[in-house]
């Protein structure tokens, strides 16, 4: 589970969150929105301890982030927007393998990792190819790739599907619909809920640094601050 409580971010004189607190349950599948400005990135970013708060504080499954980074980022999975932000090797298999190597796993359990996670974004005959080769849409499946080699008990994605294709869209959904339904919590940062709406248990929007909406779908329909639902 993820607790956030009162949490307070402020960038020089801007206050981008304002004492929010949220939680998200196991197994939940949680679409986080709003409009732009509103703080949905800055506030998956003290999920795993990338960012450090002003005031309150994320517990992690019991434990604080800020305690213990690396117990909340093996927890937690994380895709940000723009996926150069996350690599760290300069080949797909490479990459990709990076996550479940710090875990300590053994070799053969760190390539069956590698290859599936691969597979589900439709880059398994790309392994050995330079990532700064590759088009940003299949940067944005690597990146994915690489918080499904994890296989943490948490993923979240910011705009994950921008710059993917119908046939990577599709794979990468049948790879996260799969995941929710064995027990993985599903967090989806996005302005955009026509691939979501029917997918989630709960929707969050913010707006001025705080909980403006909370809700199943249907309830809150009508109380999206900035943000349409589908037609």
């Amino acid at each position: 589970m993820i607790e956030v409580r009162d949490l307070v971010a402020r960038r020089g004189d801007v206050t981008v969150l304002d004492g929010l607190s949220l939680t998200v349950r196991d197994g939940e599948f949680l679409v986080l929105t709003g409009p732009n400005g509103s703080g949905k990135t800055t506030l998956v970013r003290h999920w795993n301890a990338l960012a450090s708060p002003d005031a309150g504080s994320v517990v992690v499954d019991g434990t604080e982030a800020t305690a213990d980074p690396v117990a909340a980022r093996t927890a937690i999975g994380m895709v940000f927007q723009n996926p150069r932000d996350q690599f760290v090797a300069g080949t797909v298999g490479a990459d990709v393998a990076f996550g479940p190597e710090n875990l300590g796993l053994a070799r053969e359990e760190i390539d069956d990792r590698v290859a599936e996670a691969l597979a589900a974004v439709g880059m398994a005959e790309r392994r050995e190819e330079r990532i700064d080769a590759l088009s940003g849409g299949e940067q944005a499946r690597v990146a994915i790739a690489g918080a499904l080699a994890m296989r943490t008990s948490h993923l979240v994605l910011d705009e994950p599907m921008t710059g993917l294709d119908a046939a990577g869209r599709r794979s990468v959904w049948d790879h996260l619909d799969a995941l929710h339904a064995a027990g993985t919590s599903v967090v989806i940062v996005t302005h955009d809920l026509r691939d979501v709406w029917d997918r989630a248990d709960r929707i969050v929007a913010l707006a001025d640094g705080l909980v403006a909406t909370n809700g199943p779908p249907a309830a809150v329909a009508d109380d999206l601050p900035g943000v349409r639902p589908p037609c």
